[in-house]
């Protein structure tokens, strides 16, 4: 599965983004899917993660409460939702395509090129 993440932007402390990660290939059902993210000297975060049926989602602590991950099988698509951003948001977003389990470890065989959000004070 290949996969295309976009919706990236500037945004002010306080705003809201929503991303989006399109893939191709029919396979993109039967496949759980994460989000992940990359601050500059940083090593890559898992953000989180939502079953390939859409019913279990997970998310770090971090972000709990404030992102939501959703996704549109009919559409090859997941979402992450970013409401109430904080500067320390800031950084390249990547959505992953694997088993539940493997994006839990910040694992996958199939990654988006990134998108980058930066949240300004």
């Amino acid at each position: 599965v290949q996969l295309q993440a976009s919706g990236g932007g500037l945004v002010q402390a306080g705003g809201s983004l929503r991303l989006s990660c399109a893939a191709s290939g029919r396979t993109f059902s039967s496949y759980d899917m994460g989000w992940f993210r990359q601050s500059l000297g940083k090593e890559r975060e898992f953000v989180s993660a939502i079953t390939w049926t859409g019913a279990g989602t997970y998310y770090v602590d971090s972000v709990k409460g404030r992102f939501t991950i959703s996704r549109d099988n009919a559409k090859n698509t997941v979402y992450l939702q970013m409401n109430s951003l904080k500067p320390e948001d800031t950084a390249v977003y990547y959505c992953a395509a694997g088993g539940f389990g493997q994006l839990l470890e910040g694992k996958s065989n199939f990654w988006g090129q990134g998108t980058q959000v930066t949240v300004s004070s």
